[in-house]
């Protein structure tokens, strides 16, 4: 497990989030922003690579992810894994652990990450004094259960290519939503085994259907990750509607 590094400076304040400036965002009132500072402990930067939560654990803490890319997963004992789920800029990670007292799942930093960090035990605050936040992590809490069933779907019924392309179209469109994607394209840093840990595939039937995906001009995979050259493409071969537009909360 690689080190990560906590720090209580606060190179970026509350009252000067990077987040607050995408439109897919919903924007904080003034009160929730001061709220939001006091529950704020400091940031937390991990490496590519650094297990940021452990699946058994009992953290204090929540994160909200500012930036990078991670992503949640489950191991058997033989060490096979199932990704459930990526974690983009905007996610808060960790209630899980606060309210079940232990995580379920473990999440790795797919990319540098700098992540936010509250103070699990001020939670009861939020809940008390500001019902839009305690909304808000409903809200939160329900979408990825919602992301959840659709990864589901996926797995259990999309043919090897519908669900490929699937996730290469939702990690887009999630990325876009946050200001990642540059000139419509958009470089993922992940390794074919990490898609093969998400679809279920082989890693050998995982390499075929992405050659497939490329040879129709949708992506290409490069030393440092797969790059997103066509989401229409991705639509269309995976039949899917995509996100909807409406803003999300986040904490």
């Amino acid at each position: 497990m690689k080190p990560t590094t906590a720090s209580a400076a606060r190179q970026y304040p509350c009252a000067k989030c990077p987040l607050q400036g995408f439109p897919h965002l919903q924007p904080h009132e003034k009160e929730e922003v001061s709220f939001l500072s006091e529950f704020k402990t400091g940031e937390l930067v991990a490496d590519a690579g650094t297990t940021v939560l452990v699946e058994g654990a009992n953290s204090a803490h929540l994160f909200t992810v500012l930036s990078g890319w991670g992503f949640r997963y489950k191991t058997l004992e033989d060490g096979r894994r199932q990704i459930l789920n990526y974690v983009l800029p905007g996610d808060l990670i960790g209630l899980q652990g606060s309210i079940m007292k232990e995580m379920a799942h473990s999440i790795e930093a797919l990319s540098p990450m700098i992540l936010c960090v509250f103070q699990r035990d001020k939670l009861p605050n939020l809940f008390r004094s500001f019902p839009n936040l305690a909304y808000d992590i409903t809200w939160i809490a329900s979408r990825e259960e919602q992301m959840l069933d659709e990864i589901l779907l996926s797995v259990g019924r999309r043919t090897a290519m519908e669900r490929a392309a699937y996730l290469f179209a939702f990690l887009f469109q999630r990325a876009k939503s946050v200001g990642m994607v540059k000139t419509n394209k958009l470089i993922i840093p992940l390794k074919q085994q990490h898609v093969a840990d998400t679809l279920g595939l082989s890693i050998v039937h995982t390499n075929k259907t992405l050659k497939k995906l490329s040879v129709r001009g949708a992506l290409r995979w490069l030393d440092r990750g797969c790059e997103v050259l066509d989401e229409n493409v991705l639509l269309e071969m995976s039949k899917w509607q995509g996100l909807p537009a409406t803003p999300r909360p986040y904490i």
